[in-house]
């Protein structure tokens, strides 16, 4: 079917000039319709153009929200263990003053009995902090930094806690107030009058007097033990021990544990004695020390 043509007819009233214009229908009517729908194609472009960014913007935020809580919990887990290596750092501050009596008398303690007390130092390899390619990797070598240091603190505070318990330890007091009556090394015995080695102090007190543990320990063995008579033999650890002979009665037993100053038992004059005394030795490592080098005078 052939497409209808129309023609214009413009004339010019001044000159009498005639122009004709000649159009077909439907492409000037599709020309037409093209000009309306351009602007409503571009603006569904723009609205669609508008979407995706919006949805690659949503997508994006999504995942900066994943990545800002795993950050948080990262750093959250940081501040926790500064905390942590803080208060670790207040508590060795706390721990690191040792009783200056009981500190004079670690010092003369011989080399074999200190070392049982100290532990070994672990050092941490801090790494080089530069150059580090993300967050992700700085956060990462601050965690094992923190890890490495909380272990050092671990060490160091192990080793004050050995020292302070080494401190305990040591039998630095005198075990009864007295009088000292016989001190350690040659003597004349007393009963033979011979020659003789005294292994301990001869403490002469009040019968009934109670006798204290000179150090923390664990109790031995107690009861009566041939010359001794009544005798406590405490262990205090790091190889050293105690004995308390010629007790008229005894405050405590086997396996108990004993505080620095607790009442072990009570003068008296029982097995080879001859009065009210005690008889107080010190044994470090299976040989006999004098106790006089670590009693605070």
């Amino acid at each position: 079917m052939q497409a209808r043509r129309y023609t214009f007819v413009i004339a010019d009233r001044q000159t009498g000039a005639v122009r004709r214009l000649t159009i077909s229908l439907w492409p000037t009517l599709g020309a037409i319709a093209g000009l309306f729908a351009l602007p409503v194609l571009m603006g569904l472009g723009a609205r669609w153009s508008a979407s995706a960014t919006i949805g690659d913007l949503r997508s994006t935020n999504a995942a900066l929200q994943v990545e800002n809580t795993s950050y948080r919990a990262a750093t959250g887990q940081l501040a926790g263990q500064i905390t942590a290596l803080q208060t670790a750092v207040d508590q060795l501050g706390e721990r690191a003053t040792v009783d200056p009596n009981a500190s004079r008398a670690m010092d003369k303690l011989p080399a074999i009995v200190k070392s049982r007390a100290m532990g070994g130092s672990s050092r941490a390899s801090l790494g080089p902090m530069l150059g580090l390619g993300s967050t992700d990797a700085a956060l990462g070598v601050l965690s094992d930094l923190l890890g490495a240091i909380g272990s050092r603190l671990d060490s160091v505070r192990d080793s004050v806690e050995r020292r302070h318990a080494l401190a305990a330890a040591t039998p630095s007091v005198w075990p009864v107030a007295g009088w000292l009556t016989s001190s350690y090394g040659n003597r004349t015995d007393p009963f033979t009058h011979g020659a003789d080695f005294h292994p301990g102090l001869d403490i002469s007190a009040d019968y009934g007097q109670p006798v204290l543990a000179t150090g923390d320990a664990t109790v031995a063995s107690a009861g009566a033990n041939g010359a001794y008579g009544n005798m406590v033999m405490l262990d205090h650890g790091f190889g050293i021990v105690t004995k308390y002979g010629h007790l008229s009665r005894i405050a405590v037993m086997a396996d108990q544990r004993v505080k620095r100053g607790d009442v072990i038992g009570y003068v008296g004059s029982t097995g080879r004695s001859t009065g009210a005394h005690l008889h107080y030795e010190v044994w470090m490592n299976g040989r006999l020390t004098n106790p006089m080098t670590l009693l605070a005078h």
